[in-house]
C-alpha cells in the first residue's frame, strides 16, 4: 500500500515528525527532493509548486489534485475553502464536485449520497467514474471495424493481389498475395481505452476499483493499448453509432493526462492530477451561471475581441475578462478570483488588489463603454459572507465584490445587482 498523505493548499510538507494535519504533514527525504525538482521545471514555466522554505520545509501554492512522486508517496491536495483543519471527506467532495462540473464530466452516481459513500482519495474517485462507464460500455457492446490485411498465403481468400502477384519470384509462384477485411476490435477508441485501463490497474489502491479493473481487464485482452494517444484521440469518432461511447471518453482522457489544466510531465509517469485552483474555480462559477442565466441572456467565457490601447495604425493588450453576459443591448462583465477576503479587515481594504480594480476599469472602459456594472466574484468563507457595497468608477460604472458560496452553490448578493437570473 503506498503512503496516502492528505494536505490543502498552502499546506507546509516536511521532513521532520510532526503531526499531521491538513495544513501540515510529513513526507520522506526522497519525496522532498524529488517536489524540489519538480518545482525547479514549474519555475521554469512560469508558475510554481511549491515555495521551499529551508532544507527540511516546503509549502504548497494553490494547485489542487493528487501527485504521485517516484517513491510511491500519493500526495493528494484539497481546496481551502474553509478554515476548520478537519474537513476532509467535505473537501473531497467539494473537489470532485468542481472537477465534474468544470470539465463538463458526466457521472453514473445517484447523486451527493453516493458521492459521500466512498470517501476515497480525488484519484480512486476518477477511476471509479472511469471504471463505472467502461463496465457499461461493454455491456451495450464494443465497435468494431473492418481491418485491410494484405498478407502472403497458400491459399485464396478474399482479392487476390494480382500486381503483387505477378511479381512473384519463379520459386513462390505457389503462394498467393492476397488482401482481405478482419472485423476486429482494434480501433482507435478502444485502444485508448485499454490503455487508461492499464493504467488504472496499475494505479489503483481501493479494493473494489482493483476488483473490476482486472475484471474488465481480461475483457479486452485482444485489443492493444494506444502507442499514439494524439493521433488516436484526433481519430474518436462522434457519430451517431458512437453514442454510447460518449460517457466514457472524458474520464478515458483524464485517466490519460489528456484533459487536464495541468498534468506533470518528464520521465516519471505517475500519476498526475492537478488543477490550477483559480482556473477550477472560474469554470465552476461559470457551470453554475449557464444553468442560473435566463434562455435571454447569453453568457460568453474568456470574451476576446477588445483591447487596452491602440498602437502604431494597430491594437495592443488584449483584454480578456473571464465572463461576459450578455443580453440584449446590455452587457456585464464578471470575473472571477481565487482569493481570501475579510470584511473585517477595512484598513487593508479588505484584502482586494489594486491590480484587480485596474484591469475591471480597463474591462468596463472597453466592453462596457464605461457605463454598467462589474462583478468581482470571490469564495465565501466565514470572514466574508455578504457583498460589499458598489465601488463607484465614475461616469455610471460601478463594481461589486460578491461571494459564492460552494457548499450551497449560490452567488450572494448578486439580486442586488442588475444581473439577469432566471427565477
Amino acid at each position: 500500500m503506498k503512503p496516502l498523505v492528505s494536505v490543502r493548499e498552502y499546506a507546509r510538507l516536511t521532513t521532520e515528525a510532526v503531526p499531521s494535519s491538513l495544513d501540515r504533514a510529513h513526507i520522506s527525504v526522497t519525496a522532498f527532493d524529488w517536489l524540489c525538482r519538480l518545482n525547479e521545471s514549474f519555475s521554469r514555466a512560469g508558475a510554481a509548486l511549491v515555495q521551499v522554505e529551508g532544507r527540511r520545509w516546503l509549502k504548497l501554492d494553490n494547485y489542487v489534485g493528487v501527485l504521485e512522486t517516484p517513491c510511491g508517496t500519493r500526495l493528494e491536495i484539497l481546496p481551502k475553502h474553509i478554515e476548520a483543519d478537519t474537513c476532509l471527506a467535505q473537501s473531497r467532495l467539494l473537489l470532485r464536485r468542481m472537477i465534474q462540473a468544470a470539465l463538463d464530466l458526466p457521472t453514473r452516481e445517484a447523486g451527493p449520497a453516493a458521492l459521500e459513500l466512498f470517501d476515497a482519495p480525488t484519484s480512486e474517485w476518477v477511476m471509479r467514474q472511469f471504471l463505472q462507464a467502461l463496465d457499461y460500455l461493454l455491456k451495450r457492446g464494443l465497435r468494431f471495424d473492418y481491418r485491410r490485411v494484405e498478407q502472403e498465403q497458400r491459399f485464396l481468400r478474399g482479392q487476390l493481389n494480382v500486381a503483387a502477384q505477378l511479381r512473384q519470384p519463379p520459386g513462390r509462384q505457389q503462394r498467393f498475395q492476397i488482401r482481405h477485411d478482419l472485423f476486429l476490435p482494434d480501433r482507435a477508441e478502444n485502444r485508448l481505452l485499454r490503455l487508461a485501463l492499464d493504467r488504472v490497474c496499475q494505479t489503483t489502491q481501493e479494493s473494489g476499483n482493483w476488483r473490476l479493473a482486472h475484471e474488465l481487464r481480461g475483457l479486452l485482452l485482444e485489443i492493444p493499448p494506444s502507442r499514439q494517444i494524439r493521433e488516436d484521440l484526433r481519430a474518436w469518432r462522434n457519430d451517431r453509432l458512437m453514442t454510447h461511447y460518449q460517457p466514457v471518453k472524458p474520464w478515458c482522457e483524464l485517466i490519460i493526462n489528456q484533459q487536464m489544466p495541468l498534468a506533470v510531465a518528464g520521465a516519471w509517469q505517475g500519476l498526475s492530477l492537478l488543477f490550477p485552483m483559480e482556473k477550477l474555480f472560474e469554470r465552476y462559477v461559470a457551470t453554475w451561471l449557464k444553468q442560473a442565466l435566463p434562455n435571454t441572456a447569453r453568457l460568453t467565457t474568456q470574451a476576446t475581441g477588445k483591447y487596452l490601447c491602440g498602437h502604431d495604425g494597430g491594437r495592443i493588450f488584449r483584454l480578456q475578462p473571464d465572463l461576459l453576459v450578455q443580453r440584449g443591448e446590455q452587457r456585464w462583465v464578471l470575473d472571477t478570483k481565487w482569493k481570501r477576503l475579510d470584511t473585517t479587515n477595512r484598513s487593508d481594504n479588505y484584502g482586494l488588489d489594486q491590480a484587480d480594480f485596474y484591469q475591471m476599469f480597463a474591462y468596463g472602459r472597453q466592453y462596457l463603454a464605461g457605463q454598467g456594472e462589474l462583478i468581482l466574484i470571490y469564495p465565501r468563507r466565514a470572514a466574508f459572507r455578504e457583498a460589499l457595497a458598489p465601488f463607484g468608477f465614475g461616469d455610471g460604472m460601478r463594481l461589486w465584490v460578491l461571494p459564492f458560496d460552494l457548499e450551497s452553490e449560490e452567488l450572494i448578493g448578486v439580486a442586488q445587482t442588475t444581473l439577469p437570473m432566471s427565477t
